[in-house]
């Protein structure tokens, strides 16, 4: 009696580990939905350690959306990392929208990082990208902001290798100031803000993105500073910086020289003791002469401090005069 219960245990036990291990109800739907797997393929996926109703499901939806997918082609993109359902659910939207889209050019975009299914949804329904505001001068030095609207869809030819949304709006904000600063004045701006979207548009902006430019539109355009008032500000203030410097240097030259000019009198005066030392030795001038050259500098002396009223004046270092 025991035995038996051991046996049945056993059964029991061996009966569960296999339909745990061999995914049987997924073989039962893939019959019932008419796609051909076969109970030891299911097997082999276990062995290779891959999830078999991560292959299943997506192919029994792609059989019933009517694409020609086998059971090895999404084995080996999941088996490389990529999202089997998600590739699969795009495939049948570009079915839908009748957008040619074979399984390798999907699975290489899931396989690239980008997001396939979003991919084929942006070809059906356009998106919007608004820039923010975009800075730029006209030639009369009148700073404009400027915000555009960008309508784009997704290129899927281009999708892999191709430049995304940062690369399309920094051409956009290219473009805009190119345009603004080509002007004349920032009235003609303001009075065709369309000759920005098509001056942009016509440069082919698209060109090595994941994406095809629909439209380019200005939704908002306002006046911000006069660049070209402050430059001439700041350029005036420095040209009467380059005066006052040069000015100031002229004037210390100047003081120099005039330093340098006291210094050659003061040493003239200092020769002249010798000189007269020298006449009255060599007889040249006599002690007579000597005290009428006296009476004349104090006579002179008298006058000027008359003149001066009583002050004597004399000059400073600068050529002005003060009195003691």
């Amino acid at each position: 009696m025991i035995g038996i219960y051991v046996v049945i245990g056993v059964v029991v036990i061996f009966v569960l580990l296999f339909f745990s291990f061999v995914p049987v109800g997924l073989w039962i739907s893939s019959l019932a939905a008419n796609v051909k797997v076969s109970i030891f393929n299911l097997v082999g996926m276990r062995l290779r350690r891959v999830a078999p109703a991560r292959i299943i499901l997506p192919l029994i939806k792609a059989t019933k959306a009517g694409i020609d997918i086998n059971v090895n082609e999404l084995e080996a993109h999941y088996l490389a990392g990529g999202n089997v359902d998600n590739v699969v659910n795009a495939l049948i939207a570009s079915e839908r929208a009748g957008i040619e889209l074979p399984f390798e050019k999907a699975a290489a975009i899931d396989l690239a990082g980008r997001d396939v299914l979003e991919a084929v949804k942006m070809s059906v329904n356009p998106k919007v990208i608004e820039t923010s505001n975009i800075s730029a001068v006209a030639q009369n030095g009148i700073e404009l902001l400027v915000k555009a609207r960008v309508t784009v869809r997704t290129n899927l030819e281009r999708l892999v290798g191709g430049a995304g949304e940062a690369t399309i709006l920094a051409r956009i904000g290219e473009g805009i100031v190119t345009t603004v600063g080509s002007s004349q004045s920032h009235m003609e701006v303001l009075e065709n803000p369309d000759k920005i979207s098509k001056l942009v548009l016509s440069k082919g902006l698209d060109s090595g993105t994941a994406f095809e430019i629909l439209s380019i539109d200005i939704a908002d355009v306002d006046i911000g500073r006069n660049i070209g008032a402050h430059l001439q500000t700041l350029q005036a203030e420095a040209d009467k910086n380059i005066a006052q410097a040069k000015a100031e240097e002229r004037r210390a030259m100047a003081v120099a020289r005039e330093q340098e000019m006291r210094a050659y009198v003061v040493e003239a005066e200092a020769e002249v003791p010798k000189a007269l030392a020298f006449a009255l030795r060599e007889g040249k001038l006599g002690i007579m002469d000597y005290y009428d050259m006296q009476n004349i500098k104090a006579d002179t002396k008298m006058r000027d401090n008359i003149a001066g009223n009583g002050k004597e004046a004399k000059i400073d270092t600068k050529g002005q005069t003060y009195g003691e």
